[in-house]
């Protein structure tokens, strides 16, 4: 994995395509760009290699964007990625720009997106996302600062276009944003840009930004993939706060609008808008719990309150086996998990326990903290919903349960107690947003791994030859919200199961006899006389390796089949409640 003390340069990532991709999983990928593109090409199949994943890479030839996207023969319809890359540089929209007389500059940006939104919409026929880069904002210093009050100028046009770029993300699900813009302006664009390259070879950026560009490519792919980070643990002591809270005790740790205060409390808001947006915030302290509470209780100038927190732990074990109960409690991977401290000894341990966790390297000064993980860019998604500001209520729920859990003498009085009802309901415009992120994040219990984009799910639920139903869950401590997804598909005699996943936080719970007792419902009242599956293996999905086989279903050659008039319906403690 990436050293993330360093920053990877092009150096490495040429030589790992010397490397051994065999075992990797393959990604194919489409880059089309207005320029030359070799070298993202290099950077993009040595990043790869980085992350664990064999990028396919095909690449268009010089400028042929619209050739190969208008006709529907071209090399790129033939190759089928699963994402395509379209590189346009701010050089040749200024050359274009130029060519312009000044009334058709004023609609330079509008006519631009006009033309890309038009290229968009010709790959709806492939089934691919599509990443598409913004604009260095490139100034030609023609009316200096007050480009900015001149609609003709080229720098009002190029930010212009940023802005409608976003709002087109917005509109089309497919159309993500490589925010080249952002990266530009944090490293300079004498940094962006090597014009002697450009200008010898026509390579839009230099090469160590080009390795930037990939890393973000990379970043936006890996959330597809069903690589995402949920979850954020905090060290305390020199990590959220300076200096030790029990030693120096609560008013004396540095916190607030003072000195290197500030650089604790930026760290603590920028947690709490990542809680706010969905991440599970996690505290793994060495300390007595009591005294390590006090200040999310009772400092008037913490951010953070314990009810930021999902999981709250703090005694004298070692963390490696703290951070082991919080990954219980929460019922995730290892991989889905960052770990903040600022002990270097303390890192290395829980590195060795878990090499999956992402451990940064902080830097020795505070104050450079935050900008060190912000350029990480730990948290990238592809998706956000409605019920991510609820996770750490249902995670601090579940916390509770597992207190019960611990508590009742028996695992069935356990269930019997917690009194599960689950809700059954058809795709809608409510639901699709969580049930698009649920099948991004699913990798445990997810049958066949189909990551479908959140239009692809619209016309799912529109299409008559799909049953397709997502399930909530509540009990005695709170509702789970939507915790499975069901995609069944009407053949001739049989409903294949297109699409099961679900959170690994109900897992043994009975919800997959639940669930499948309702498939065997809807197959008998639609007069199916069979079901039908099919488990596609990861590395990630082996804990239901033999679920159809438990479910009495028989399996040729990977696919099973179920009689329905043979089941018998399965116990669970789940009851239907769609009242």
């Amino acid at each position: 994995m990436i050293n993330q003390e360093n920053q990877i340069d092009f150096l490495k990532l040429k030589k790992n395509l010397k490397k051994d991709f065999s075992n990797l999983k393959l990604v194919k990928i489409a880059i089309l760009g207005d320029s030359s593109t070799q070298i993202l090409h290099q950077a993009l199949k040595g990043y790869g290699f980085e992350v664990g994943i064999d990028f396919l890479i095909y690449e268009s030839d010089y400028n042929q964007i619209s050739q190969e996207i208008l006709n529907p023969d071209s090399g790129l319809f033939q190759f089928q990625p699963a994402f395509t890359i379209l590189l346009h540089c701010v050089q040749n929209q200024y050359a274009n720009f130029c060519t312009k007389e000044e009334k058709d500059r004023l609609s330079f940006a509008d006519d631009y997106l006009k033309s890309i939104e038009a290229l968009i919409k010709k790959l709806d026929s492939l089934d691919t996302q599509i990443i598409f880069n913004n604009f260095i904002e490139l100034n030609d210093s023609v009316f200096g600062n007050f480009s900015n009050k001149v609609g003709h100028s080229f720098l009002f046009q190029i930010r212009k276009l940023n802005f409608e770029l976003m709002q087109l993300s917005q509109k089309h699900h497919k159309l993500f944003l490589n925010d080249i813009c952002s990266l530009s302006n944090q490293h300079g664009q004498n940094f962006s840009i090597d014009h002697k390259l450009y200008l010898s070879s026509d390579f839009a950026f230099s090469i160590d930004f080009f390795v930037l560009i990939a890393k973000n490519m990379v970043d936006i792919i890996l959330p597809h993939l069903g690589r995402i980070k949920k979850c954020l643990i905090l060290d305390l002591d020199n990590t959220i706060w300076g200096g030790e809270i029990g030693e120096d005790g609560l008013n004396n740790i540095q916190i607030g609008n003072i000195g290197i205060g500030k650089a604790y409390s930026e760290i603590q808001t920028w947690a709490k808008e990542l809680k706010n947006r969905g991440i599970i915030l996690a505290v793994c302290s060495k300390n007595t719990e009591s005294i390590a509470m006090a200040p999310f209780i009772e400092h008037p100038e913490m951010v953070l309150r314990l009810d930021d927190i999902s999981v709250f732990v703090a005694n004298w074990n070692n963390k490696d086996e703290n951070i082991k109960h919080i990954q219980t409690v929460l019922n995730i991977g290892f991989d889905s998990m960052v770990f903040l401290d600022d002990n270097q000894f303390e890192r290395g341990l829980v590195r060795h326990a878990f090499p999956e966790i992402c451990i940064p390297e902080l830097p020795a000064d505070p104050a450079e903290y935050l900008d060190f993980l912000k350029s990480l860019n730990l948290f990238e998604t592809v998706s956000i919903s409605s019920e991510d500001k609820k996770r750490t209520r249902l995670y601090q729920d579940e916390f509770k349960r597992v207190i019960h859990k611990q508590e009742s003498k028996s695992e069935e009085e356990f269930f019997k107690n917690l009194h599960m009802a689950s809700s059954v309901k058809n795709f809608d415009e409510y639901g699709i947003p969580r049930i698009a992120q649920l099948l991004q994040r699913s990798n445990q219990f997810n049958l066949r791994t189909i990551r479908y984009s959140e239009e692809e799910l619209y016309k799912i639920s529109y299409s008559e030859e799909y049953v397709p139903l997502y399930f909530n869950l509540s009990d005695t401590y709170g509702a789970y919200g939507l915790i499975a997804v069901v995609i069944l598909k009407k053949l001739k005699e049989s409903l294949f199961i297109d699409t099961w996943a679900m959170s690994c936080r109900i897992l043994k719970r009975g919800m997959e006899e639940f669930i499948m007792n309702y498939i065997v419902d809807i197959a008998r009242r639609n007069r199916y006389y069979k079901i039908t599956g099919e488990i596609i293996p990861t590395a990630k999905n082996v804990i239901i390796k033999d679920l159809l086989l438990n479910f009495k279903f028989t399996s040729h050659n990977n696919n099973w089949v179920l009689n329905v008039d043979q089941w018998i319906e399965l116990p669970t403690a789940i009851k239907l409640n769609n009242n």
